[in-house]
């Protein structure tokens, strides 16, 4: 029997496992309780509470503004609604990047405050101190190497990563150093599909690919993108299960219309 049809509660080792025995991983994020049960429920393996709730939630066009307080208050929602799914939750900008021991306080608030499983951090050698003092901690940590968003004032552009060499040989020697730390997975973002399925085989922990090819250990998108509610963002490596915002419009459109016209609510709908 398949390790993900048979466990009650997903584990970072249950994720290795799954890795090991060539079992693809499915992750997506969330933000709130109601879509956070919607996918436990549906037997998804990892929920991301990401960063991305800047955008998604908040409309911010990055990452960056968005809070530790705020990334709290969001991964608190997402653990009550979840019964067998691993929550992660990413680490916001600043909290984690320039100080270990700042890292450590940030990591340990996520876990006291919200009871998630792992943190998720950007970067690679230039965090190694500070993903070595949170998994000192006995935090679990999740990488995160390619494009990292955090980062975009740097890289000015959302383009493919590790294109080049210099910049494809340093992934690989990052992703080492995150295995080689501690990190129970690592995502790799937006990179040549040949050279994410490279760093998979080279590492004895999963990769979750998002723009990174079919050679990695799973797959991870943003549900609003993934759901059609959002429809602004149309990367090549984004498919479309469904049109929620055609939908809900259409819903809402009726409903407008329904009370304007005095139809809703009809006598059924009344006490």
């Amino acid at each position: 029997m398949s390790l993900h049809s048979n466990v009650k509660r997903v584990t970072t080792h249950v994720l290795i496992a799954m890795k090991h025995k060539g079992e693809k991983i499915a992750m997506l994020t969330a933000y709130d309780y109601s879509f956070a049960r919607l996918l436990d429920q549906a037997g998804i393996d990892v929920i991301l509470v990401g960063d991305s709730a800047s955008n998604v939630m908040a409309g911010f066009d990055t990452t960056l503004p968005i809070t530790l307080d705020n990334m709290i208050y969001h991964a608190a929602s997402v653990v009550r609604a979840t019964s067998r799914a691993l929550v992660v939750v990413d680490l916001p900008f600043g909290t984690y990047q320039g100080d270990s021991k700042e890292a450590l306080v940030s990591a340990i608030r996520i876990m006291k405050e919200t009871g998630a499983g792992a943190i998720k951090v950007e970067g690679g050698v230039e965090i190694k101190e500070s993903v070595e003092r949170i998994l000192s901690a006995g935090i679990p940590v999740m990488g995160h190497l390619g494009l990292t968003p955090q980062a975009i004032h740097k890289f000015g552009t959302y383009v493919v990563r590790a294109t080049e060499k210099p910049e494809a040989d340093k992934l690989r020697s990052d992703a080492l150093i995150l295995a080689q730390a501690g990190c129970f997975a690592i995502v790799l973002e937006k990179i040549p599909a040949v050279l994410a399925e490279e760093v998979t085989q080279s590492i004895s922990i999963p990769t979750i690919g998002i723009g990174a090819g079919s050679g990695v250990s799973g797959q991870v998108l943003v549900l609003h993108d993934m759901l059609g509610i959002t429809q602004e963002f149309s990367p090549r490596f984004l498919r479309r299960y469904h049109n929620l915002q055609m939908e809900i419009k259409g819903a809402i459109t009726n409903y407008i219309q329904d009370v304007r016209s005095k139809e809703f609510p009809n006598e059924s709908e009344q006490y």
